[in-house]
């Protein structure tokens, strides 16, 4: 197998940027197929990793900060970056936009990859670990086409290796098809097990999970209800027996850096490891307030030998004391932690960080710096003098400096403003700003309250499973308020809202439920036309075949 992986290795790395026309026939011969289920898997690794370094990023950002779910202010001119994620709070975004340009190039990526992967298997030798290995290639294939068809609309289908050259736009309704095509064809072939030997790799219950969401956004994407077929894709799954709830006590241990293949929500999730380069995903170094890095112990921060209640955060105390920073520009806007986190009893509030903090042992944690330091607005001769504050985060994000840049400023009253969420708290373990925290895709509680909605939108219940009892089943292991005793479209809007902050399903939901044109924060854009990303320019340079999206 040695000589097959540099061989391998060398096709699938080029292929990642570039398309090979050459045919490489001449390159194998019998012995170096791959026979068995580890020697596919071992193949397949590079498309694995190429999805993981871009879902907790540029995927995350396009996703969430088009969203009323999060945003990244500027702080004094500090994360102003050319106005990305401005432009992407207030849907000002063009063809030349960072994020939306990463998910797109990592996306054809994946589609390249397996294009080719498919085309070096077609003569290994027949059998189930061969039907399998091209099943989860087929299925990873359809999941980076339903990125592009839910972000881009209509998208070229490329799905030959060697390419015949470049392809002009799909109709976004013949995309779906094509993806529901291809997955009701991988799923007979697709494993059955869960645990550790499938954790982070395509399954048969992930493949129903994508075609769950693939039919209930079918009005979107085909402009054609497919809410039966949903719940049919959902009862798959429910019918397996393999999954349950995390019960209220558990909720957040399968976001914690020790998440894994024991969490019975996970239905397919990406495996992030801190000592693995491309890892990207460091949730915390973004959300955690910036002077809570040892609190939380970011990137190796310690309190040393150090009682908390000695601790003045912005001296330098000895002791051991290490206190790296986050950098915790992003957060929540008010309206929606407001609207949605108002039952005292529910456990989901705890992800949120706000009002004033504390040390684990109840004491206040404390930071030092000068007048002009806490509010650079401070006018008087003492600007210099030193201060203690206690740590309060504001639930209002205010900009004080420049609304059109939503700039906040550079003081300590800046980079307090808005809430934080912990969902993904940083490893207590780790000495860099890496994570250990998978990221859940696909979670069981998904699944319940989609086919929950699609029963609501139309769809004919089963199972004895009626809209408010799939709701009440997640709401029992989030809150000890009583059950709902009715349930409708915007209850179970609201509740995605609760369950899945922060997991890169809220501008598909806000899409699906006719709400992204609304204002929130300082967006005011209320074009329909960016319901889709332009197709970035690099796409455009490239494949002269390829027309922009209306509005762009």
């Amino acid at each position: 197998m040695k000589k097959l992986m540099i061989i391998l290795a060398a096709i699938l790395t080029l292929g990642a940027c570039h398309k090979i026309e050459v045919t490489p026939n001449s390159l194998y011969t019998e012995e170096v197929f791959p026979k068995t289920d580890a020697e596919f898997q071992s193949v397949m690794g590079t498309i694995y990793t190429t999805l993981r370094e871009h879902y907790s990023l540029s995927y995350w950002f396009a996703q969430e900060l088009s969203s009323d779910e999060a945003i990244l202010p500027v702080y004094g001119g500090n994360w102003f970056d050319g106005r990305g994620y401005i432009e992407l709070h207030r849907h000002e975004w063009n063809k030349d936009h960072g994020w939306i340009n990463n998910v797109w190039d990592f996306a054809y990526r994946i589609i390249n990859l397996c294009n080719q992967t498919i085309f070096i298997f077609r003569n290994a030798p027949e059998g189930d670990s061969k039907n399998t290995a091209l099943a989860e290639l087929r299925t990873l294939r359809a999941f980076a086409y339903w990125e592009v068809l839910d972000m881009y609309g209509n998208v070229p289908l490329d799905t030959l290796y060697p390419s015949p050259g470049v392809q002009a736009k799909t109709p976004r309704a013949q995309v779906f098809s094509y993806i529901e095509s291809e997955l009701k064809t991988a799923i007979p072939f697709l494993k059955t097990t869960t645990g550790n030997s499938t954790y982070g790799k395509v399954t048969r219950w992930m493949a129903y999970s994508l075609l769950a969401k693939l039919y209930l956004n079918a009005e979107v994407y085909a402009n054609t209800a497919k809410y039966n077929e949903c719940i049919a894709a959902c009862d798959a799954i429910i019918n397996s027996g393999n999954f349950a709830i995390e019960g209220r006590g558990t909720y957040f241990n399968q976001f914690a850096p020790t998440n894994g293949p024991s969490f019975k929500e996970f239905i397919f999730a990406i495996p992030y490891d801190p000592i693995t380069t491309t890892g990207w995903q460091f949730h915390a170094r973004y959300d955690l307030n910036r002077n809570l890095g040892i609190k939380y112990r970011y990137s190796g921060s310690t309190p040393g030998s150090l009682a908390f209640s000695q601790i003045i955060l912005g001296t330098s105390q000895g002791g051991g004391l290490i206190n790296n920073r986050p950098s915790g520009p992003r957060a929540t806007l008010s309206s929606f932690y407001n609207t949605y986190f108002t039952d005292p009893n529910d456990i989901r509030n705890n992800q949120w960080l706000v009002g004033l903090q504390y040390w684990p042992d109840g004491s206040p944690i404390n930071i030092r710096t000068t007048k002009r330091g806490f509010d650079q607005f401070y006018t008087g001769a003492d600007g210099n003098a030193s201060i203690d504050y206690h740590l309060f985060i504001d639930s209002i994000i205010t900009a004080r400096l420049n609304v059109a840049s939503i700039d906040l400023g550079n003081d300590e009253i800046a980079w307090n403003m808005g809430i934080r969420n912990i969902k993904f708290f940083p490893d207590a373990n780790s000495s860099n700003r890496n994570q250990n925290n998978d990221a859940p895709v696909f979670r069981y509680a998904d699944i319940l309250l989609m086919k929950s909605e699609a029963i609501l939108r139309g769809g004919t219940p089963t199972l004895g499973q009626t809209a408010l009892s799939l709701a009440n089943s997640v709401r029992s292991n989030r809150t000890t308020s009583a059950p709902w005793t009715s349930v409708n479209l915007e209850n179970i809007y609201a509740e995605r809202a609760r369950e899945f902050a922060w997991e890169c399903w809220r501008r598909n939901d806000m899409i699906r439920f006719g709400r992204y044109e609304t204002n929130y924060g300082f967006k005011t854009n209320a074009d329909t036309y960016r319901r889709i990303f332009p197709i970035p320019a690099i796409a455009l340079n490239t494949n002269p075949k390829l027309t922009q999206n209306p509005g762009y």
